[in-house]
């Protein structure tokens, strides 16, 4: 039975990737900043068999994280999923194209954004490399988002965020080349496509089980060639 472990999967996407990946008998280790609120991931894992386990994790908390991959040292992960993320205060679905405008910048929000962001999939790859690396598939996949393609950026706004998905695609594509060449290890960076979540609004363009069922066929679909690249959950590949 293979093992996913992923971050934010008290709702929206990581919840999802948990559900569908429970679904198809894999063993997951579902990571949530504070388990006792997760009511709806508990009742999932009440129901799992066994399948689904949930571990209290906050990701800006590199101590934790260390104590984590200590307390799982005897455990092979095959895909490492970083998903928790933030937009900061002023998420999408609420000030839209005002959030994190120029002129109104909180670098104090810049702070934690990148914490979360761009520091968070960094310090779990770290922490995890080695359980990734006794597996059989052995991959680190981190969720990005199309805004941080600087090519593709065509409206401006959001700083912050495009900022930490820009770095974050920079730290997959190095450590693609670093882990691949060490451990066979394979990284990419999946953007999951405008998602009905509480990040995304109830004006996007797909649910979250459209984007997880795309991303997982991507990390499916995932080898040496496809490492170090930025992948749509549809499979096509963006721009840097």
């Amino acid at each position: 039975m293979p093992t996913v472990l992923v971050t934010g999967a008290s709702r929206g996407l990581g919840l999802e990737f948990a559900r569908q990946y429970a679904a198809d008998e894999w063993q997951v280790i579902a990571c949530a900043r504070s388990p006792q609120s997760a009511t709806e991931l508990a009742r999932l894992a009440e129901s799992s068999a066994g399948r689904i386990e949930v571990h209290a994790l906050d990701v800006t908390d590199f101590d934790a994280i260390d104590a984590l991959s200590g307390r799982l040292a005897d455990r092979a992960i095959d895909v490492l999923i970083n998903c928790a993320g933030t937009m900061g205060a002023g998420i999408f679905a609420q000030p839209g194209m005002r959030a994190d405008a120029f002129g109104a910048s909180d670098f104090a929000g810049w702070e934690r954004v990148f914490r979360i962001n761009t520091f968070a999939p960094m310090k779990m790859a770290e922490a995890f490399v080695g359980h990734v690396a006794r597996s059989g598939q052995k991959k680190i996949v981190s969720l990005s988002s199309v805004m941080g393609s600087i090519a593709r950026n065509e409206l401006g706004g959001f700083y912050s965020y495009r900022a930490s998905k820009a770095a974050l695609n920079a730290i997959m594509r190095s450590m693609a080349i670093d882990l691949g060449r060490r451990h066979g290890i394979i990284c990419a960076s999946l953007h999951p496509g405008w998602v009905r979540t509480d990040m995304g609004g109830p004006r996007a363009e797909i649910d979250p089980a459209t984007s997880v069922a795309g991303m997982r066929k991507v990390i499916a679909d995932l080898t040496a060639d496809h490492a170090g690249r930025f992948w749509t959950y549809e499979g096509v590949e963006l721009p840097w």
